[in-house]
């Protein structure tokens, strides 16, 4: 195992293709500030920079994933500027973009409570792995405030209607009506939750990184297209894929699997 690289709000460790970040301030439930913003930026950056990382998990010490952006600090910047406050808000924006934008496999393993901001960090990743005792939501309204950002990603997750019932009420949902929502990718039992992310991630990591690459590439590519257009980039991204070494090694072994079996 990697020494983790340790910052005020998080920590990174690189170990067998898999970069983790976890969110280390247990004590707020993982609350999102613009340091902690920052730093998860400056995390995906570094791990979408390193060849060996192969796909990016983050992660939470403690009882909760994450309860969301840090109310203290918001409430410190009473009197700020809107300048001020455009700057804050953009640093968690930043994070979200990134975590879209990069061509690695980013999972998120959600423990606990994810709420607000913290289930929008959640849905902003490629797969949602979460414990069966964990629970979901945008409770923003009920303190006054809006799930601004994280609504980009809740409505390309569940759908209109429960977007809006989901924010409009506020109300907290398990991890079992979360998948069923869209919000979740696949629930994990708690007993062996960390040694089930782990096999995933440890899986994930052994894909050909080219296919996983084109993939996601592909996979957010086609929000901005029409359907026939859709097409025509999967047409393009097919051939690119056939013309990578990992396709034709794959090629070769799986018709020297099928000649073994005959």
């Amino acid at each position: 195992m990697s020494t983790p690289d340790t910052g005020a709000r998080l920590s990174v460790e690189r170990v067998d293709g898999v970069g983790r970040i976890v969110l280390t301030r247990p004590e707020k439930k993982n609350a999102l500030d613009r340091l902690a913003a920052e730093e998860l930026f400056a995390a995906l950056s570094s791990l979408e920079a390193d060849h060996a990382t192969r796909v990016i998990l983050i992660c939470a010490e403690g009882k909760d994933f994450c309860a969301g952006a840090d109310l203290e600090a918001l409430a410190a910047m009473h009197d700020a500027s809107a300048n001020e406050h455009r700057d804050d808000a953009e640093a968690l924006g930043r994070v979200f973009l990134a975590i879209r934008t990069i061509v690695k496999p980013i999972v998120a393993a959600v423990k606990g409570r994810a709420l607000a901001g913290g289930a929008g960090l959640a849905i902003a990743c490629d797969i949602v792995l979460a414990a069966d005792d964990a629970q979901l939501g945008f409770p923003e309204v009920k303190v006054g405030f809006v799930p601004a950002m994280v609504m980009t990603m809740l409505r390309r997750s569940v759908g209109e209607k429960h977007a809006a019932d989901l924010v409009l009420t506020g109300r907290i949902v398990g991890a079992e009506e979360g998948a069923r929502l869209g919000l979740v990718s696949r629930i994990l039992p708690s007993r062996t939750f960390d040694a089930d992310v782990q096999k995933i991630v440890a899986d994930l990591a052994k894909t050909p990184k080219t296919a996983i690459a084109l993939t996601k590439w592909l996979f957010h590519k086609l929000d901005e297209l029409s359907f026939s257009d859709g097409i025509a980039a999967g047409v393009v991204t097919n051939v690119e894929a056939r013309s990578t070494e990992d396709f034709r090694e794959g090629i070769r072994r799986f018709l020297a699997r099928e000649r073994g079996k005959r």
